[in-house]
């Protein structure tokens, strides 16, 4: 096995369709992964696969909604019966939503911010694992967010749910470490992304020029391309930690 590549490998990915799932999907696939494209949004994430099949690479569609339980477990063996197994599992389906802690739709943005971005990610992980087992480089990616590191105000929901997934990360990674699995998580910062989309360009500039290190928004595809560093069979002994992938956000005070 080259410890550089995850040439012929299975990587099932959510969130697929956009974003930085979509540029996950793509980074992969261009180094030669089986790539299981998941996401909701069933048409869009079928033509992100098509595309991918279109170039000659190795890809296929499922849609799924990560809050039903039982979609997770059909689509989780799915694509182990079609690609012959799951190497790679990454949690990055996502949702945002603001709501100030004393609001009437405060308990169901709660509800929804905890079923999508934290309790999808172990229900998948345990649709996995079986199959995970059986791989010779298992790895799992779970995203958070720098949100999980220092809030926004009126973002409580997300921000817990989110420090709630690199906790998981490090149990997990401590649970199955003498197996061999590693258990990862990514902390984006800000990034150009359809959860970004509607803050207006002008003041993406003013807070990546007051906030970050290198002064701009970040790429999905810089995202992707770590989440691959941690899924090389190299990367074997990294596991239970939580890397921000924040252009220098979380470093800087001033």
């Amino acid at each position: 096995m080259n410890g550089r590549s995850v040439a012929g490998s299975v990587a099932l990915i959510t969130g697929a369709a956009s974003g930085m799932g979509r540029a996950t999907a793509e980074v992969f696939a261009a180094e030669g992964a089986n790539v299981a494209c998941t996401d909701v949004a069933g048409d869009a994430v079928g033509a992100v696969a098509d595309a991918l099949v279109s170039r000659g690479q190795s890809a296929r569609a499922w849609a799924l909604d990560v809050s039903d339980p039982e979609a997770i477990r059909r689509v989780t063996d799915a694509v182990a019966s079609y690609f012959g197994g799951i190497d790679i599992l990454i949690n990055n389906a996502g949702v945002s939503g603001f709501a100030a802690i004393d609001t009437e739709n405060y308990e169901a943005t709660w509800t929804r911010a905890f079923m999508v971005l934290l309790t999808a990610q172990q229900r998948l992980i345990r649709a996995a694992l079986p199959h995970l087992r059986k791989s010779r480089a298992a790895r799992i990616v779970n995203i958070a967010s720098t949100e999980a590191l220092g809030a926004t105000s009126r973002d409580s929901a997300y921000a817990a749910a989110k420090a709630g997934v690199t906790g998981l990360t490090r149990a997990l990674a401590v649970e199955l470490g003498p197996e061999g699995i590693t258990v990862n998580c990514i902390c984006p910062g800000p990034i150009l992304t359809g959860m970004t989309a509607a803050i207006p360009d002008a003041e993406k500039e003013t807070f990546a020029r007051r906030r970050t290190a290198l002064r701009r928004y970040g790429r999905p595809e810089e995202v992707a391309h770590m989440t691959l560093s941690l899924c090389l069979p190299a990367a074997s002994y990294i596991t239970g930690t939580t890397i921000p992938v924040d252009g220098g956000l979380m470093a800087r005070n001033a």
